[in-house]
């Protein structure tokens, strides 16, 4: 390893979960060491995103602890291991949720990296971004082009990866696609799938006028409660709300053969249906985690689009400042912290165009 290419000595800020339920500390601890096939990263911008509010809240269980979250990493490389190659030091690059895959399970070898039996992600089992450095596989850094600023880039890490393997899963027939919680990843993909002449319907938490606005002005053909049927029967839906009473919502809105897709990583309780809701050959799946090939093909879509990310930024010490206004729904687009010294931009919302 180069002179140039070591890692920093020293410590570094950091927001730490001690255990679930619990506020997050703002500390100084040493600064990770990139192993033989690690990439350290200068964090220059981190998105919050509602995994984060699961783990946090103790929603998600056996995260590592003490845990450094955060797994919508936008930075630049500082340092890498001595089998780290493809990557200079300065290269800017995302880290995902993903953040290492065995390569040798029955779920690797058949193309499933996303379900690996031995996986570790970014943020819950391998320490994040919530800091001003972080360590990754090099296998799970993407590079990142196309957008001027990193909080801009940073919510298609997760938000936009998990979303577009949402989207992929209602298949290329599904015309009319109907999206259950208007937050960060269905902003982004609503982008997308208009670009590909999808018709967006909009499903917002009840009187939300304000998120139903936001879906209009992104192009939403219609924008209503989730509790409304919409105008037109729904081709496929997909949910990103926690909300497990919105799947037989969603069933009862979207056409026989259609497709319901579930894309987050926790939801409540699914109540009991009846079964006329699933009859006609309509299909329920959930989304587990993203592959490499999700991240290549969205990181190429979007500049092309462009998607426009909406962003509302927080200094570093902020988190849980962020956490409490996604937690309460007070967050339109996403959440992104930032590390820089200038932290009068906390707070200021603003979109990109890629």
């Amino acid at each position: 390893m180069s002179e140039r290419a070591r890692a920093p000595a020293g410590t570094m800020r950091a927001m730490v979960l001690d255990a679930g339920g619990r506020r997050l500390r703002s500390m100084r601890v040493p600064v990770p060491q990139p192993g033989p096939d690690e990439v350290l990263i200068r964090v220059r911008a981190c998105g919050v995103c509602r995994t984060d509010l699961h783990i946090v809240d103790g929603e998600l269980t056996n995260p590592k602890l003490p845990l450094i979250p955060g797994h919508e990493i936008v930075g630049t490389v500082a340092g890498f291991g001595a089998r780290a190659g493809g990557f200079s030091e300065g290269d800017r690059v995302g880290v995902p949720w993903l953040g290492f895959s065995c390569g040798s399970c029955r779920y690797c070898v058949a193309g499933q990296e996303n379900l690996c039996e031995h996986a570790e992600f970014t943020g819950y089992t391998r320490d994040g971004g919530y800091a001003e450095y972080t360590v990754a596989d090099r296998r799970y850094c993407f590079r990142v082009t196309g957008y001027p600023s990193d909080e801009e880039a940073a919510p298609l890490l997760c938000a936009g990866l998990i979303g577009y393997r949402a989207y992929r899963m209602t298949g290329e027939g599904a015309e009319s696609l109907g999206i259950y919680g208007f937050g960060a990843a269905a902003h982004i993909i609503a982008q997308v799938a208009r670009h590909q002449g999808k018709r967006i319907f909009a499903f917002t938490s009840p009187g939300d006028a304000e998120a139903q606005q936001f879906a209009r002005r992104l192009g939403a053909v219609w924008a209503g409660d989730s509790t409304q049927l919409p105008p037109e029967e729904l081709d496929a839906a997909i949910i990103f709300a926690p909300v497990g009473s919105l799947l037989p919502a969603a069933l009862k809105a979207t056409r026989r053969g259609g497709s319901v897709v579930c894309g987050g990583i926790h939801m409540s309780d699914i109540p009991t249906f009846p079964y006329s809701l699933l009859w006609g050959e309509r299909v329920v799946r959930s989304v587990a985690n993203l592959t490499r090939r999700d991240g290549e093909e969205l990181l190429a879509i979007a500049p092309a689009v462009p998607v426009r990310t909406k962003v509302q930024v927080f200094a570093l010490e902020e988190a849980n400042e962020a956490l409490g206004r996604l937690r309460s729904g007070r967050i339109q687009g996403a959440a992104v912290l930032v590390n820089r010294s200038e932290t009068g931009r906390a707070g200021k919302t603003h979109e990109t165009s890629g």
